[in-house]
């Protein structure tokens, strides 16, 4: 009997797919586990595998669709079955349960050589395909993107091509023969579900901050100290993880969520732990964080890291946070305000270790300072909750030795 292929719900979130590669035809033999597509979901790209066997018989989609959950892919059965009926309802109200192996897509990018003249990376439409950060490097370089070559996915710039370049290659931006120009590059779904998540979050969540200005003296010396002696090195995003995990721990009422009807406080601590990527932002979890060592949660966090720069993160690695924190210290921001992940109540906003005169005992002296801003949900956290959890914070970071009693 003829069957029907559907795009089922890969991630626990996904309301769309992208069909970022799709080769099949009609007539095409196909397995029980032959891989249909590689599927653009809000979380990653995910490989989309066959649950049925025998000889496709229409294809109703295409590389380059955005498809709905139950969308129509293909039909799959014996060679000159009749499958009209199936087109009658390409789209059935009942949700289709398809079983999907999760397993992250790895992006195979071959190196385009640079030479002068460069070929033209343009689009038919005759703009040109680059990334934001592209854009921005372009700018600031002077570099006309017309004339490089891009080696991202079908042709796009990206921050390397512009890196790579040689003097010769660059076209100066010359203000005489100046003419306004755009890009319009599509948004990815990953990047639909970020800006429909924050504007969520922030019309629905009533957000407070609260800002704190740590000593990192000892944090500093802290770090230098362990270095010396792991195999593996700790970053201060690790320190501050695992600072974050224990005063959790001591304030319950921050590892919540607001369900409306009720608040939940968590029992357990799981940390999602933001990570730029080129498409946007993806958080990783890293569970059970209160439980494990400094040297586990670095090892961890590395790993995370690793898999989301590379796209291979699953949707079981961003499942689960009850709090989640975001730094931009390694990118010399001194302080910024972030936007709640929910359901999570709070996040934390981490910005960079500088040095800067501070008073010791009455005295002028050159110290080590990191500013926090915790934003929180005020329907579900008060300011003197979110305030206490900050303080526990502070103890533990100007004075790191207690993480280890």
């Amino acid at each position: 009997m003829a069957e029907a292929i559907r795009l089922g719900r890969m991630t626990d979130t996904m309301e769309e797919g992208y069909l970022a590669e799709f080769n099949l035809k009609v007539g095409d033999n196909l397995k029980t586990g032959d891989t249909l597509a590689e599927v653009e979901t809000d979380k990653a790209t995910l490989p989309l595998e066959s649950y049925y066997s025998g000889k496709i018989l229409h294809v109703a989609a295409k590389k380059g669709d955005t498809l709905k959950i139950g969308d129509l892919i293909a039909i799959v059965g014996k060679e000159g079955e009749d499958f009209q009926h199936l087109l009658q309802n390409v789209n059935p109200a009942a949700e289709v349960q398809i079983e999907v192996k999760a397993a992250a897509k790895e992006v195979v990018v071959e190196k385009v050589e640079q030479a002068a003249p460069i070929a033209s990376a343009t689009s038919t439409t005759g703009r040109v395909k680059a990334s934001p950060l592209a854009k921005l490097l372009a700018k600031e370089k002077g570099v006309d993107l017309k004339t490089v070559s891009g080696s991202g996915e079908d042709g796009r710039i990206v921050k390397r091509d512009l890196e790579n370049l040689s003097t010769s290659a660059k076209a100066l931006f010359n203000l005489s023969s100046a003419k306004e120009s755009f890009t319009d590059s599509r948004v990815s779904t990953m990047r639909k579900t970020i800006a429909r998540r924050l504007s969520e979050s922030k019309s629905n969540a009533p957000h407070f901050y609260l800002t704190m200005t740590l000593n990192m003296d000892k944090a500093v010396q802290f770090r230098k100290d362990l270095n010396d002696v792991l195999p593996e090195k700790v970053s201060f995003n690790d320190i501050v993880l695992k600072a974050v995990a224990l005063s959790l721990r001591k304030n319950p009422a921050v590892n919540t969520s607001w369900l409306g009807d009720n608040i939940r406080q968590y029992g357990h601590i799981h940390l999602g732990m933001a990570v730029a990527v080129e498409d946007g932002l993806v958080v990783p979890v890293i569970k059970f964080a209160d439980l494990k060592s400094l040297s586990e949660i670095s090892a961890e966090a590395k790993s995370l890291a690793k898999k989301a720069i590379e796209k291979k993160l699953l949707p079981p690695d961003m499942e689960g946070s009850t709090f989640t924190i975001s730094n931009l210290g390694m990118y010399g921001i001194d302080n910024f305000t972030a936007i709640i992940n929910e359901p999570n109540a709070c996040i934390l906003a981490v910005g960079a270790i500088k040095q800067e005169p501070v008073v010791v005992s009455g005295q002028l002296a050159v110290g080590n300072t990191m500013q926090l801003t915790l934003s929180s949900d005020h329907r579900v956290v008060d300011g003197a909750v979110g305030a206490k959890f900050l303080q526990t914070l502070k103890q533990y970071l100007e004075a790191p030795v207690l993480m280890l009693v």
